[in-house]
């Protein structure tokens, strides 16, 4: 199963970080970009039926009708919880709820680079003999992509703070502090800075979100 934490692409609310050198308009229209590329990649993995959790207004959002097309091949839920780890803890929750136990896979809309093939190999990791989690740090410290084998693991993490230094040394502490045997996934960029999505562009430029930047590039 492949969960995507995300967030609708409105201007003001999206990516502020990388403001400036971009306008809030542009940085909404990079993340509009990176969503829809992630969900290209999600909805390209076979025998997957992928579930959004998703906080935001679509209706405001850059892209938000073509965004909408999108999550027609996906189950939606509404995100819940006063902080991110909260959040994500709830959203895993919610995906059993409606989808039963199974081993779920979780990634945010930060990394347009990944594809279909990347996330099928870290599904077969999660699905490993003698494997209950398996995570994928991130460059800055932060992790992009984690798996549980039982969806109640996640609970583990939602106290873990976010967007720190060391929330992957955290987070990989806390599941095995609980005895869980974690598997280690690729690393990658997620995208929340403008120096992160000029590096993330120039290695995935075939993409929606390469467009986004280089457009930006141009105007700057």
């Amino acid at each position: 199963m492949l969960l995507v934490l995300a967030k609708a692409p409105v201007p003001g609310e999206v990516k502020t970080r990388m403001c400036p050198p971009a306008t809030a308009e542009q940085a909404a229209r990079i993340a509009a970009a990176a969503f829809r590329d992630t969900l290209d990649a999600v909805l390209a993995v076979p025998d997957v039926a992928p579930v959004v959790a998703l906080t935001g207004d679509l209706a405001r959002a850059v892209d938000g009708a073509a965004l909408a097309e999108q999550l027609r091949g996906t189950t939606v839920l509404p995100q819940r919880g006063a902080t991110l780890g909260q959040r994500i803890a709830a959203a895993y929750a919610d995906t059993a709820a409606v989808a039963g136990h199974r081993p779920v896979l979780q990634i945010g809309m930060d990394t347009p680079q990944v594809d279909a093939a990347l996330l099928s190999h870290c599904l077969d990791v999660l699905d490993g003999d003698g494997v209950d989690a398996a995570l994928g740090p991130a460059r800055d410290g932060g992790w992009w992509i984690l798996g549980v084998r039982h969806p109640e693991l996640a609970e583990l993490i939602a106290g873990v703070p976010t967007s720190c230094p060391d929330t992957g040394e955290q987070t990989l502490a806390a599941l095995r502090a609980s005895g869980c045997r974690v598997a280690d996934l690729p690393e990658l960029t997620d995208v929340d800075t403008w120096a992160d999505a000029a590096m993330v562009a120039a290695g995935a430029p075939g993409g929606r979100f390469a467009a986004a930047v280089a457009a930006l590039e141009i105007h700057r």
